[in-house]
């Protein structure tokens, strides 16, 4: 697969990806959950940086799951580390690159330092102007919708709203992706096939692709795969 099997009229405005196999590929080569975390990692930036050229305008990706603090506790630090020492060397290259980057999900749940590094990313890239890239960490569909509903709740408590008048735009822009479109399709690597609480409430319509291969597997190629078959799918609809 290569650019030139793809339309370029045809693309997807917003791909999320639920990065999964990461344990699995170390685990398959006898290495420290900690390598398959960091050669996903390594992915995603290769991965980000791929879809920003060819045109992608939003990538939201499943990094850190509400489910996820259930790991191990040496996991859990290595994940969170990660995410703080990604942010750090970003921040070195965000003006030539042009992404910007949003967090999606609780992070006041974090440590001061991680929500510190979150903030810097945020702050320092929001006027780029090329694929916004969100990250979904300590993140949960059902979480986020129950969130949503709290801050609706507020506003009727208010009288800002009248709750006859909550619909689903107001819904929408209460969520943590406010703003930003519904994906139009969504893939899972690592062979598993289920939606894991993603994206619940915006991914009512999205096109799903499951992928045998683990993600520090994935590459270029298959990025472009998906939007092909993306591509076929909005076909058959007429669209």
């Amino acid at each position: 697969m290569t650019i030139e099997d793809i339309d370029p009229n045809n693309l997807p405005k917003h791909i999320g990806i639920i990065m999964d196999g990461n344990r699995t590929w170390a685990r398959n080569r006898n290495l420290d959950p900690k390598l398959g975390h960091k050669q996903g990692a390594d992915t995603l930036e290769n991965i980000v940086r791929y879809a920003n050229k060819i045109g992608i305008k939003y990538l939201t990706v499943y990094a850190f799951s509400t489910e996820n603090w259930k790991r191990t506790k040496e996991e859990v630090g290595a994940l969170m580390l990660l995410l703080q020492n990604y942010l750090a060397d970003f921040l070195k290259r965000a003006d030539t690159e042009n992404v910007q980057i949003k967090v999606l999900g609780d992070v006041s749940a974090l440590s001061k330092g991680l929500q510190n590094s979150i903030q810097k990313s945020i702050e320092k890239t929001k006027n780029n102007t090329g694929i916004q890239f969100n990250i979904a960490f300590n993140y949960g569909g059902r979480a986020e919708i129950i969130h949503a509903v709290k801050k609706i709740a507020k506003l009727v408590k208010e009288d800002s709203i009248k709750i006859d008048e909550i619909d689903e735009e107001i819904m929408a822009n209460n969520l943590y992706t406010s703003k930003i479109p519904d994906p139009e399709i969504i893939v899972r690597t690592s062979g598993q096939i289920r939606t894991s609480n993603f994206l619940t409430w915006q991914s009512v319509y999205s096109e799903y692709v499951f992928l045998e291969k683990n993600w520090p597997d994935f590459k270029e190629e298959d990025l472009l795969q998906v939007i092909h078959e993306y591509q076929g799918r909005t076909i058959k609809k007429g669209k």
